[in-house]
């Protein structure tokens, strides 16, 4: 009894590897068409049953909100190798203190997250999430990384990835996006269905000058000469 559970227990897991890692490598190349949070969120009973998303190729959206993000969310993003663990060690002592709770998700991570699982929080998701990140960063470029990023996070309520944004908050195309522009978008990340890009709060607008004040700081972006 013992063995034959064993064995269905062996079994399982190398045909989940063998599944999740043929999905990723998938990924690698085919635009992610919809993911979990899309279908999690258009069933939510507040939900207002809009789901804007169109697909686009890194070259069709915007270096200014490429950098936008990076500086946001994740300013160690092309030198990490999906996990930043000075900004885990930073959360943890803050958290430790009693200090608001912070998180520590790179870009990777939240890749990994949006595409692959559901967005509740729990040790299994959150074990799911570094296996999930280990493999796009063992398999996909950090540029490929950040198409799907963009392709996929929620940027409004019912609307995600950048193009939808561009569309949705300045009628425009995602590539003509000014550095105010990304800096908006960027800034509502934290709780896109709470928060506008345009117009702005007070608070947003705070957050956008500190945004572009690292924009500035950063410089130019270069995936290859990051990568190297």
């Amino acid at each position: 009894m013992i063995s034959k559970l064993f064995r269905f227990i062996t079994k399982s897991a190398v045909w989940f590897v063998i599944i999740t890692f043929g999905l990723v490598l998938f990924f690698k190349w085919v635009p992610v068409p919809i993911t979990p949070l899309m279908v999690i969120r258009y069933f939510e009973d507040d939900s207002p049953k809009i789901l804007k998303h169109d697909w686009q190729p890194i070259e069709n959206i915007s270096k200014n909100l490429q950098l936008a993000v990076i500086c946001s969310e994740d300013q160690n993003f092309l030198k990490h190798n999906g996990f930043d663990i000075k900004a885990i060690e930073k959360a943890y002592q803050n958290n430790k203190k009693g200090k608001r709770v912070k998180g520590a998700s790179t870009i990777s991570q939240q890749t990994a997250k949006n595409v692959f699982l559901w967005p509740q929080r729990s040790w299994l998701r959150k074990g799911l999430e570094a296996y999930f990140t280990f493999l796009i960063e063992l398999t996909w470029s950090k540029q490929r990384i950040m198409e799907v990023y963009l392709n996929s996070i929620e940027m409004g309520n019912g609307i995600y990835g950048a193009e939808a944004a561009a569309q949705h908050w300045f009628k425009k195309s995602a590539v003509k996006l000014t550095k105010l522009e990304a800096s908006a978008i960027a800034a509502i990340l934290p709780n896109p269905r709470k928060y506008k890009a345009n117009p702005v709060t007070n608070y947003i607008a705070s957050r956008k000058r500190w945004i572009i004040n690292q924009m500035n700081f950063y410089g130019v972006l270069n995936y290859k000469m990051k990568d190297e």
